[in-house]
């Protein structure tokens, strides 16, 4: 390169190294690669007196510019300017020869183009390549020295220095941008996995539907940073929100998407995940949920090699808007066990229903029976002493068979009253629990002869009375005592019988036990209604233990969650 006359004082130099030395140590510790750049033009401008200064970065075929960096231009000069150099002309020479040049006066070199109108006169002219681990990665260009001096050897060396510091600390940049990257994308791969190993593990400890999903829509919008998540389930040949988080919360539930020309629809059919970058454009059927959102991420519930919905999350938080291929790979994962959690939440509660059925049509056979057994056949016998009396055709016959009818009738009465107060006791819905398991107990005791001993302990509010349980649970323990206590007398032929129902601070226990015959609980028998007792407790979210040995009497036991009206504190799991 030709040497270009110039001031090469040996203090200058001095001073230029110390300040080298300076900004190198600064470059190093500088981790933020867009900082790094603007501190070399600087650094670079202020050691060569230079007015202008700028960084070309090589693409990735080293042929031409694919970025230019740049000080000294303000914003008006820029927009004159028009489209920033792609590395021909001069700035092409050091991408065709990585060496060191020096010009007095730039516009006569062979190669140069000129400028564009509006382009602010230079003359002078210094570059110098940039090498990053023996790779070129761009160059740096210095244009009109102060003064109208030419750049000179000395500040070709400091040009020189500062670029092998540049070299060295964009590739610490790199590196430290290239870590926090892959941090982050570890971070999230964590966060994918806890996510997704919380829903696997609700498959286990949590089978209600409702919890399921609440827990599928804060989850998955936490793992991709969505402002809203929603649950589509596949209904009647449609799409149904059933669960929400996040922005749109309640408002998008219940909203119906057609499977036919919607990319929900498509991700459904095919099993594949879909993004969509623009909502603004039409075609993607998202209207009725996507509000004010500007993109979204479909991802397929697959289960057993078909889909059964999909989660479509809408916009994230940070700002970027727009889901990438992480984000998909992220959620679809989640999805796969999403989609076990769903199912197996809906074949418990569809179980659940049968067994519902199912005690309930068990006892509507047991009382079809009390009523055939008992009232009917009273009834029957009434019906024949009445016929035979008028048959008889005398008075005092029928004096007396109208005074055993009158007789046998109250007693009737009183049946058919006891059956109405075992299927719904008014005491039960007007008074509660302890006034209602009291006259069961006197009742049962009345009827069979069992000698029962209640106790009876419930929280009181400011007055003496009782604090009102929730109906459900409140009708769950009067059920299961009154189970328990029939199968003591018409199965286990017990003599003595005890009650407890005690009320803690979260939960209400119950505790019935006999002196029975007993039986082996892992061979339930026919009649005794386990199956409808266990169901009854399971859907207010409590426990059951039934003990029992044959020849040993039983214990039935129960926590149930003690909820209020409009309060619930959640009991045992």
């Amino acid at each position: 390169m030709s040497a270009i006359p110039g001031n090469s004082d040996p203090q200058l130099q001095e001073t230029q190294l110390r300040r080298l030395l300076e900004v190198g140590r600064a470059l190093v510790a500088e981790l933020d690669v867009e900082a790094v750049l603007l501190r070399i033009l600087e650094t670079a401008r202020d050691l060569t007196r230079a007015r202008y200064a700028a960084l070309g970065i090589l693409d990735s075929r080293k042929e031409e510019l694919e970025r230019f960096v740049f000080v000294g231009i303000d914003d008006e000069t820029r927009r004159l300017i028009g489209p920033l150099p792609r590395g021909h002309g001069v700035l092409g020479e050091l991408i065709r020869d990585p060496r060191p040049l020096r010009l007095a006066d730039v516009t006569r070199h062979e190669r140069s183009y000129g400028f564009p109108p509006g382009h602010p006169p230079m003359k002078t002219f210094l570059g110098v390549p940039i090498s990053i681990r023996g790779e070129a990665w761009g160059n740096l260009y210095l244009t009109d020295k102060a003064d109208g001096l030419h750049f000179d050897h000395a500040d070709e060396e400091s040009a020189v220095v500062l670029s092998e510091w540049a070299a060295i600390a964009i590739n610490n940049a790199r590196l430290y941008e290239d870590v926090a990257r892959r941090r982050a994308e570890l971070e999230r791969a964590v966060r994918g996995l806890e996510a997704t190993a919380t829903v696997a593990r609700s498959v286990g400890v949590e089978t209600d539907l409702e919890r399921v999903l609440e827990l599928i829509v804060k989850r998955g919008r936490a793992l991709v940073d969505a402002r809203s998540l929603l649950v589509l389930l596949e209904e009647g040949g449609a799409l149904r929100v059933v669960s929400a988080a996040g922005q749109l919360g309640v408002a998008a539930l219940d909203a119906i998407l057609p499977l036919e020309g919607t990319v929900a629809g498509t991700v459904v059919n095919a099993g594949a995940a879909a993004r969509v970058a623009d909502l603004t454009e039409l075609g993607h059927g998202l209207e009725p949920i996507a509000g004010t959102a500007t993109s979204a991420l479909v991802v397929p519930l697959g289960f057993r090699g078909r889909a059964r919905g999909a989660l479509v999350a809408l916009d994230r938080t940070d700002g970027s808007h727009v889901f990438d291929a992480d984000d998909e790979h992220l959620l679809a994962s989640f999805g796969a066990s999403a989609a076990i959690a769903i199912a197996t939440a809906q074949s418990v509660e569809a179980d659940r229903l049968r067994h519902s059925i199912r005690a309930s049509e068990a006892e509507r056979k047991r009382w079809a029976r009390e009523l055939h057994d008992e009232t009917l056949q009273d009834l029957g016998a009434l019906k024949l002493s009445l016929e035979t009396a008028l048959r008889a055709s005398q008075e005092d016959t029928l004096v007396d068979a109208t005074a055993n009818a009158v007789e046998q009738l109250q007693f009737t009465i009183e049946s058919l009253q006891n059956v109405i107060a075992e299927l719904r006791p008014a005491a039960l819905d007007q008074l509660g629990i302890k006034p209602a398991v009291e006259a069961l107990v006197a009742r049962t005791a009345a009827t069979s002869g069992l000698d029962i001993d209640a106790r009876v302990e419930l929280s009181y509010s400011g007055s003496q009375v009782p604090r009102r349980l929730d109906p459900e649970v409140e009708n769950t323990v009067y059920r299961l005592v009154q189970e328990s206590l029939t199968n003591a007398v018409k199965h286990a032929g017990a003599e003595r019988a005890s009650v407890a129902i005690l009320e803690g601070d979260d939960d209400v226990s119950v505790t019935v036990e006999d002196d029975g015959s007993g039986f082996d609980p892992s061979k339930p028998r026919a009649g005794f209604g386990l199956v409808g007792m266990r169901e009854r407790v399971e859907l207010v979210g409590g426990r059951l233990t039934i003990e029992s040995v044959p020849g040993g009497g039983t214990m039935v036991r129960a926590h149930l969650p003690a909820r209020r009206a409009g309060v619930e504190v959640r009991g045992p799991a």
